[in-house]
């Protein structure tokens, strides 16, 4: 892979007829010291900043202060974002734009009674994206002097070759949504007032039950800065606050041993932790570990299931929302692809992707190419209504973007990704669906999975679940597959409960190397048929 000597951390990756070239450099130490990010972000408030001002910017652009504190940052002028967008556009790009991001992540872990591991990082950069058609450069650097910028805006633009000159843009500030105001930023949190969390977790499991050995208590929060311009003069920005508490719990009945995890994930301050939430892990921590003692394995085959409400989401996800992103249906390579508008489902099938929830592990204020985000109905009243869009896609359906472009860190482009995904209610009851079933299984914690995007042919493991029989949950099983292909699975859904659970765990959504964090959620469905891995007998 061809080096090139110059002083700035760069990737330029083209996207060009499916093929993706990357030309990479060495990377550089930022010029700003890490360690003075980190004591300059704990002077932010949640949405807005106090900080002095660093340079004069703005030349006679009427901006808030809140956009400026943004701006003042990052140390940038309006002036310097019009110039890096005007040499990014300089070979004929038909759009440009600048995703500023600036993160602070600490995470501290318990075991065997005491804190042992600690992690703190700061990551600061821009990535600069320019768009020729549907092919894509790309270039980022850990470095926003002006000169490195420009260097980068020229490799990004090197996607296009029929040069000209660009003349300035009108700066429209675009105010984001306010989805997840918190009280006290992790930023003013020393580590000593987190330890004592993970202690309660560990104290509290312990606590609960005698068969308890072993326990892995965990925290870490996240707080990023976004500052966000493009070549059609939209400047916004985003405050994002994250946090992680959790446990795995390791329990022992004779020479038995068995675990289970626990854990919750919101866009909240440290406010978040308090005794009721590490109450609420800890439970959960030992009812999840105790149901496996009990617990067996069905007769292999096919058969009914019924999926929990809550994380049995992560089929709907997996299996399915996937294939609802416009990428994939774009490219022909989505079952879905044909299926816009048609039905796909039962009529009492409502399926959302959301990035409005407050405070939600999914939510975000605005997306990463700088869109307002909503909540979209992907499949309504059983129809096909909408993929998952960018700005890419967007463009070429003709729809606007729904708030869906996402990126893992200013090193990455932004693609169609999901947010909070989740069935709404349906018109039945929990009790209503298990009488349908005369032999099948219930599963609500599933563990890991594989999916086929394209086809939404899939594999998961089951954690736990019960088997049901005449109607009725029976005997406790546990460490099976279910096996399915997910559009199958949608039109095979039959009844749907009104116990819709959104499930506020750390899941984590993969695609292309990067990963998003995601919430999922359902109520209880059943699934008159796929096929279960159990015993011969």
């Amino acid at each position: 892979m061809p080096t090139f000597h110059c002083n700035f951390s760069l990737t330029f990756e083209t996207y060009l007829n499916n093929k993706r070239f990357n030309l990479f450099n060495k990377k550089t130490r930022m010029k700003v010291d890490r360690r003075s990010f980190i004591k300059t972000s704990g002077m932010f408030a949640a949405g807005s900043m106090v900080l002095p001002t660093f340079m004069q910017s703005c030349q006679n652009v009427q901006i808030s202060a809140n956009v400026k504190s943004y701006l003042d940052h990052f140390e940038v002028s309006t002036e310097m974002l019009q110039k890096v967008i005007a040499a990014a556009m300089s070979q004929g790009g038909n759009y440009a734009d600048l995703f500023f991001e600036h993160k602070i992540t600490n995470s501290i872990s318990l075991e065997d009674g005491k804190v042992n591991r600690a992690f703190s990082n700061v990551d600061f950069g821009v990535g600069i994206r320019v768009l020729k058609g549907d092919q894509t450069g790309y270039a980022y650097s850990e470095n926003i002097s002006m000169d490195e910028m420009l260097n980068a805006a020229k490799m990004a633009a090197n996607i296009a070759n029929q040069p000209k000159e660009i003349g300035e843009q009108a700066v429209s500030e675009k105010v984001p949504a306010d989805l997840y105001k918190i009280s006290t930023k992790w930023t003013d949190v020393s580590i000593k007032d987190k330890i004592p969390f993970v202690q309660k977790i560990n104290d509290k499991v312990f606590s609960l039950d005698d068969k308890v050995i072993k326990v892995n208590a965990f925290q870490s929060d996240e707080t990023s800065f976004i500052l966000f311009y493009n070549s059609e003069g939209r400047l916004t920005y985003d405050y994002r606050p994250m946090m992680r508490l959790g446990a795995v719990c390791v329990m022992q009945k004779g020479e038995q041993i068995e675990n289970a995890y626990s854990a919750r994930s919101y866009r909240k301050g440290f406010e978040v932790m308090t005794d009721d939430i590490v109450d609420e892990i800890a439970n959960e921590a030992i009812e999840k570990t105790n149901i496996l003692f009990e617990a067996g394995k069905p007769k292999a085959g096919e058969m009914p299931v019924v999926l929990g409400a809550g994380g049995s989401g992560i089929l709907l996800h997996e299996a399915i929302g996937h294939t609802f992103e416009a990428d994939f249906n774009r490219k022909g390579t989505s079952i879905f692809s044909d299926k816009l508008g048609k039905k796909v489902a039962e009529n009492f099938i409502n399926i959302i992707d959301d990035g409005t929830l407050p405070y939600d592990r999914g939510a975000i204020n605005i997306d990463d190419e700088g869109n307002d985000v909503q909540k979209t109905y992907l499949v309504k009243d059983g129809m096909l209504n909408s993929y998952i869009h960018d700005r890419i896609s967007a463009e070429y359906y003709g729809v606007d973007p729904t708030g869906n472009g996402r990126r893992e860190s200013f090193r990455n482009i932004p693609l169609p990704r999901m947010r909070s995904t989740y069935m709404e209610n349906g018109p039945h009851s929990v009790d209503e669906i298990l009488a349908q079933v005369d032999y099948g299984v219930y599963v609500d914690n599933f563990s890991n999975g594989q999916v086929k995007i394209g086809a939404g042919d899939f594999t998961f493991f089951v954690k736990s679940g019960y088997m049901i029989e005449n109607g009725k949950l029976t005997q406790p099983i546990k460490d099976i597959n279910i096996v399915g292909n997910g559009p199958q699975a949608l039109a095979d859904i039959t009844m749907a409960a009104n116990d819709y659970k959104n499930d506020s765990g750390t899941w984590t959504c993969g695609k292309d190397g990067q990963s998003v964090p995601v919430t999922l959620g359902l109520p209880t469905v059943l699934v008159k048929k796929l096929t279960v891995g159990g015993t011969n007998a």
